[in-house]
């Protein structure tokens, strides 16, 4: 046994022609903040403390589909979502509809250990955002060039932008918009300590042109977080089939009811239970195990282990 970490910058229909202006500064974040969780799990920091420290700074990137990069509804607006979940405990919390907060996955974390409820919403966790003085700012501040510019794409095509598109959509496509989350970037972590103790943490902005008041897999327990005291989950991908395939949560299903191994969860979830081109996932199980499958074209991901084991991976 040993700690495990695992973190996700989105999947999805990933070019391999991706420009390396749009690529490099993605891989770098991702390096930086595994090392940053390496050395929190190294410090006997908890899996909760490190997970949410994970997606704070990935939050911070505008250059994932979170916090300050988050993708913009079709009203010209952002409309964030995070979750968190301790595994020995199953104590989890979930907001949406964020416009005003920073870090969505700390008032994730607030309305876990403060409320007597697991998911805020809209006006309500903005005025809860308020009350526990968590760091607001002018809604402007996450709406970035980039994303003013995908979501005219977007509206000009009369499509919701599902992937990761960096060409103009062509006019003319006539290919039914797929259901799902745009995944330039949803971030999520994992992570496992050396007692076997589980965390996960996920946050997103969405999909680009979205309907106001949409809500993806993301802040869903079951859906796009889950942990118990076998494994911890965060997806990424198509938000409404992760929703109808229960993903994070059949991933620990698997692992309890029919004695699966963690790889052999995940693996079957993605490779069976959950739509072609739809999915991604990162996991930990109790015993310091970590795997992340996909079976999108790619999936922005790194990962350690405690016995030396590293990987940094798109493809």
């Amino acid at each position: 046994m040993g700690w495990a970490i695992a973190l996700h910058g989105g999947a999805g229909d990933i070019p391999k022609d991706l420009p390396p202006e749009l690529r490099e500064p993605r891989e770098a974040s991702l390096g930086y903040c595994l090392q940053m969780a390496v050395d929190a799990l190294k410090a006997q920091k908890s899996p909760l403390d490190v997970v949410e420290l994970v997606v704070r700074e990935l939050e911070n990137n505008p250059y994932f589909n979170a916090g300050r990069g988050s993708v913009l509804t079709n009203n010209g607006t952002v409309e964030m979502e995070a979750c968190i979940m301790d595994g020995n405990t199953k104590n989890c919390g979930a907001v949406s509809g964020l416009t005003t907060v920073v870090n969505a996955i700390s008032l994730a974390r607030l309305v876990m250990e403060k409320t007597p409820h697991i998911y805020l919403a809209f006006e309500g966790a903005e005025a809860f955002a308020r009350e526990q003085g968590v760091e607001t700012t002018d809604s402007s501040h996450f709406i970035t060039p980039r994303n003013i510019e995908r979501l005219k794409q977007a509206k000009e095509a009369n499509k919701v932008q599902v992937d990761y598109n960096t060409r103009p959509i062509p006019k003319d496509d006539k290919t039914p918009a797929p259901r799902g989350d745009s995944q330039l970037g949803t971030v999520g972590c994992v992570a496992v300590d050396s007692f076997g103790h589980l965390a996960t943490a996920t946050s997103t902005g969405g999909l680009v042109n979205k309907m106001v008041g949409r809500i993806g897999d993301t802040p869903i327990i079951g859906a796009g977080t889950y942990a118990n005291k076998l494994c911890a989950v965060s997806a990424t991908g198509q938000g409404e089939a992760i929703i109808c395939a229960t993903v994070a949560r059949d991933v620990a299903a698997l692992m309890e009811y029919k004695g699966l191994s963690l790889k052999e969860a995940a693996d079957y979830v993605i490779e069976e239970s959950a739509p072609k081109g739809t999915t991604g996932l990162i996991a930990v199980s109790a015993t310091g195990e970590v795997t992340m499958p996909f079976n999108t074209t790619g999936m922005f991901r790194a990962c350690a282990t405690e016995d030396g084991h590293t990987e940094l991976a798109i493809w």
